[in-house]
């Protein structure tokens, strides 16, 4: 099985910056923790980067139709690349599904198509079977590659980090900035954070062996975007290899966590996107020495106000 290389993340990089925005880092007050803020992303999430650079291949080969399946956020990020590219696009939701997510992959000019969560991944197959359309998993490899260019620009803007919190669903950005990382400083340790209720990566990561867990367990968490049952397989390969630790939060966490965020910094984080804060809470007195980042992932929830006010709190680099 082919890994993504460094290479392969340098190249995602210059690739994907027409379309994607550079994001910051902000530094948290009165403590050690530095927040990626992906929320900022055309679609709301980091998403963005991997499809992005998975339909700009495809559109170069040829490729007219893309059709994924995804709690929400891969699929406003496949509409959204699509659209860049002027494809086809097609994507599978589950019924749990947040309008918000459904409203927003639809205006980007999807086709959705809304299911049980249980089928997601075989009706999704079989579509793409029927329409002729090509699947983009939200861990092929060049998505993976777009996701590492978010660890780059962390070793760029913060070169003394010593660790890096990621958020894990099926792993695609967790394999890309472990790969990014490690090109950056061996040194930095890269950790997956799951909630409790959806643990399936950690215990994968503790049994050394890609664990699913049923549906039915993962979808009891808040934090919609983590839901998925099992790592990618091409992600577990990455993870296995390159990724230090792995922890999880709980649901109190995860709500106290975008609390934080919002109060401190003025950012909308969704509950997947607060776990990573949430984990430095939790487990800051165990973490390596030096500074921290925590990938908020996405911001795809309802509007807060005064967000203009509140952000004049943070301390921006990497602008």
């Amino acid at each position: 099985m082919s890994l993504v290389t460094v290479a392969d993340v340098i190249a995602a990089s210059a690739r994907i910056a027409p379309f994607v925005r550079r994001t910051p880092l902000l530094h948290l007050p009165g403590g050690r923790l530095w927040v990626k803020p992906e929320n900022r992303q055309p679609t709301g999430s980091f998403k963005v980067r991997g499809a992005v650079n998975a339909v700009g291949r495809l559109a170069e080969r040829g490729v007219q139709h893309v059709i994924a399946q995804s709690s929400g956020n891969h699929a406003q990020a496949i509409a959204y690349a699509a659209g860049k590219h002027g494809l086809r696009v097609t994507v599978v939701l589950p019924d749990t599904a947040p309008e918000l997510k459904v409203a927003a992959a639809r205006r980007l000019g999807a086709e959705v198509v809304i299911v049980p969560p249980a089928l997601r991944e075989v009706t999704c197959l079989a579509l793409a079977d029927r329409l002729a359309a090509t699947v983009v998993r939200s861990d092929d490899l060049d998505v993976i590659a777009g996701h590492g260019s978010a660890g780059t620009e962390i070793g760029r803007d913060l070169s003394r980090a010593g660790t890096i919190l990621v958020p894990v669903c099926n792993g695609g950005l967790l394999a890309g900035v472990a790969v990014a990382a490690r090109a950056v400083d061996p040194a930095i340790r890269v950790i997956g954070v799951e909630p409790e209720l959806a643990a399936d990566g950690v215990a994968s990561f503790r049994s050394g062996r890609r664990t699913a867990w049923p549906v039915q367990q993962t979808y009891r968490t808040r934090a919609d975007g983590l839901r998925a049952p099992v790592l990618g397989a091409l992600a577990w390969e990455h993870i296995h290899r390159y990724v230090d630790d792995m922890v999880t939060v709980s649901e109190d966490g995860i709500g106290a966590a975008a609390d934080l965020l919002w109060q401190e910094l003025g950012e909308r984080a969704e509950p997947s996107g607060a776990v990573t804060t949430a984990a430095y809470l939790a487990h800051r007195d165990t973490l390596p020495a030096g500074p921290v980042v925590a990938i908020l992932s996405g911001g795809n929830v309802a509007v807060r106000p005064d967000a203009d006010d509140m952000r004049g709190r943070s301390l921006i680099r990497g602008l």
